[in-house]
């Protein structure tokens, strides 16, 4: 990760973190780096972020001032500005969004023209320009100065491709749906509504500071209230740019991105279209993921945590569906990042065709209990390699067997290790954290428990 973009583009508190400055210059740099040969055009969306006015104004600034031309969707989501980026041939798409932070958090992520997270080398070059590290980029004049064009279009474009996805009608299907307050506070019931569901809907009363406080994807209890009170079929909840999907099922429980994942790959499985690929998740994924996997001949890989390492496995590999628990679910004969709303119409699909319920689907797959705790340590890598420490983890994993797990993980902007336990009882997972911890402690590595 470099100073500013990490896995998932500039993130950060606005103003204080990420600026208007901030804005502008990437605008400078987007426009001068893909126009050196033509004329670039770049396409933007973002979400209900009462800040994402301001980083839109600046990032259009920057761009028409290196002489590109910005094509705005407005308020939309994430992956549509991936679609839309893709399929209309732009030089590059921004995204303005902090996903599932608060809403005075705000972020800029950057998509390549193949609707791709962009290269690591051009958000190098990006940060340079930032540190001042480059040549001052030369300003358009007179007819070359770019334009700001309305690009609605783009994003209505993408609605429907998503409704042509669908392979059966909902009607008499009861869906409730929890937009976040934020990028799909109109698309998801308009997509809904288009293919003849009865839609329930909460999060879609956006203001500008409400986008995921007390609802979406991070606050599924609204949902499960959703969908318990009226009687529904199925919920499904969003992030606010809609690049995550949790669902609940019709019972009220939360069905979330390892359950659609196993649900997924088993039908992928039954209709012969899994073939030889495998399903792609990260270390994070629980232990009954990959037990329900196994009990189906279904092969696995893991990657670190990140959308964004999971599409690049697929990639590289060919395989065909990937996510993490959190619900960034990759369909890569679709898409070429998690979308929450295909991820919903996926899983439509699923209980339509099978004439199934939600709990049916998901019962297979049975979820470990999982402790997670964070500790602060002197140096991350020192302690991770210290002999008492690994000879505890081996230990710990010796004793669980096939009945659970144990992972340490570093986190990429703290001096903190990760050490989560997933075994048959919550009891067994403090256990077997608590012992890992006390070998830190007695290596002299730890600093507290966070």
């Amino acid at each position: 990760m470099g100073k500013y973009f990490g896995t998932d583009g500039f993130r950060g508190e606005v103003n204080k973190v990420l600026t208007v400055e901030h804005a502008f210059k990437i605008g400078r740099f987007l426009g001068w780096y893909y126009g050196r040969d033509h004329k670039a055009s770049i396409v933007i969306g973002k979400d209900t972020r009462r800040s994402g006015y301001m980083l839109e104004h600046g990032l259009i600034a920057g761009i028409t001032a290196s002489g590109a031309d910005a094509y705005m969707l407005h308020v939309t989501t994430t992956p549509s500005v991936s679609y839309v980026t893709r399929i209309d041939d732009f030089d590059c798409g921004v995204m303005i969004s902090a996903s599932h932070n608060p809403f005075y958090d705000n972020g800029i992520k950057l998509i390549n023209g193949h609707g791709e997270k962009m290269e690591d080398e051009v958000q190098d070059l990006c940060e340079k320009y930032l540190d001042g590290e480059m040549e001052e980029i030369p300003l358009a004049e007179r007819e070359n100065i770019g334009r700001a064009i309305d690009y609605s279009a783009g994003r209505n474009r993408y609605i429907g491709y998503l409704i042509s996805l669908a392979t059966h009608s909902y009607k008499h299907m009861r869906v409730g749906l929890d937009s976040a307050n934020g990028s799909t506070w109109q698309i998801a019931k308009s997509v809904f509504d288009a293919l003849g569901a009865d839609t329930y809907v909460v999060g879609n009363t956006p203001d500008g500071t409400n986008i995921n406080a007390g609802c979406g994807s991070t606050h599924i209890e609204n949902l499960q209230k959703l969908v318990k009170e009226n009687h529904l079929d199925v919920g499904f909840a969003f992030d606010g740019d809609a690049d995550r999907c949790l669902a609940v099922d019709e019972k009220g429980n939360v069905v979330n991105g390892d359950h659609i994942l196993y649900i997924y790959a088993g039908y992928m499985q039954e209709r012969g279209k899994l073939g030889s690929t495998k399903v792609v998740t990260t270390v994070m994924s629980n232990f009954g993921l990959y037990k329900a996997l196994d009990a189906r001949g279904i092969g696995y890989e893991k990657t670190a945590v990140g959308d964004r390492y999971v599409y690049e496995n697929m990639r590289a590999n060919g395989h065909r569906i990937g996510g993490e628990q959190s619900g960034h679910i990759i369909f890569s004969k679709y898409a070429t990042t998690g979308d929450g709303l295909l991820t919903a119409i996926k899983i439509m699909q699923v209980i339509l065709d099978r004439k199934t319920t939600l709990s049916r689907l998901a019962e297979p797959c049975q979820m470990y209990p999982q402790v997670l705790k964070n500790v602060v340590v002197k140096d991350k890598d020192e302690t991770m390699n210290d002999p008492r420490v690994q000879a505890e983890v081996k230990a710990a994993e010796e004793r669980l067997g096939n009945s659970g797990r144990v992972l340490l993980r570093k986190s990429g902007t703290e001096p903190v290790l990760r050490v989560m336990a997933e075994a048959t009882t919550h009891e067994t997972c403090e256990k077997e954290v608590d012992a890992i911890i006390r070998a830190m402690d007695e290596a002299g590595q730890l600093i507290r428990i966070k």
